[in-house]
């Protein structure tokens, strides 16, 4: 999905004022509790070339490791955990890909890279997949 703001400066007249980014997001529910979601995370991100680099109860932030994509296709990866409904048996977590890389094609390193997160979320051992959905930032 390309999300563009714009600045109008004339009646004829239009200028981009941000740059465009890749940016998809997923929703599961998940099988295991909020106290044991963080480490099993951890270990997720990690089989999937991601470095965590800030984590607290509600929040986890990983990126991508340098070196084998251009610096605006590095992918930046935010899972959003709902504690407000979370119950000892499952919690929420909202994931959020994204990197800098102009989505001009429907397969680009950014939808890979969801696609490869997403799946290893849905079949990791560490909990049971209660549900799951996906799609693009409106």
């Amino acid at each position: 999905m390309l999300v563009v703001s714009y600045r109008w400066y004339s009646e004829d007249e239009c200028l981009f004022d941000e740059v465009a980014m890749a940016r998809y997001l997923a929703l599961f529910t998940l099988g295991i509790s909020v106290e044991e979601l963080h480490p099993s995370l951890s270990t997720v991100l990690q089989s999937c070339n991601l470095n965590m680099i800030y984590d607290t109860a509600e929040y986890v932030m990983a990126r991508e490791v340098p070196g084998g994509v251009p610096f605006p296709k590095l992918v930046t990866v935010e899972i959003l955990i709902d504690r407000t409904t979370a119950t000892p048996e499952k919690v929420q977590i909202k994931l959020v890909v994204k990197n800098e890389e102009l989505p001009l094609k429907a397969i680009n390193h950014c939808a890979t890279m969801f696609g490869q997160i997403k799946t290893s979320i849905e079949t990791a051992t560490q909990w049971q997949l209660i549900e799951s959905y996906a799609g693009e930032e409106p």
